[in-house]
């Protein structure tokens, strides 16, 4: 017997809403390490921004989203839009110094 199309979509959608309170706290704690360097980096006189360590990480994400068959310019612009936020944080931080 074939699932009801409103039961699979019931069920869809609550798998979908888990995976998106997982994303948001994994958000948190990448968002906890990035202001511990963003302290580090002031306290050092360290600027906010590493572009090297930005292709770099660019370069491995876009990897593993062609092995998680995922759009790796999909990847890159999430990665884009976060380290926007971090390097913000960042001068923030350095700034408030």
């Amino acid at each position: 017997m074939t699932e009801d199309p409103t039961t699979t979509l019931a069920r869809l959608r609550s798998s979908i809403d888990n995976i998106d309170a997982a994303l948001v706290y994994l958000l948190a704690e990448r968002f906890k390490a990035t202001k511990q360097v963003g302290h580090l980096k002031a306290d050092h006189g360290m600027p906010p921004s590493d572009p090297a360590r930005e292709e770099q990480q660019v370069a491995r994400l876009r990897s593993l989203a062609e092995q998680a068959d995922l759009d790796p310019a999909f990847a890159e612009k999430w990665f884009n839009f976060v380290v926007a936020e971090v390097i913000r944080h960042h001068t923030e931080a350095a700034d408030s110094r």
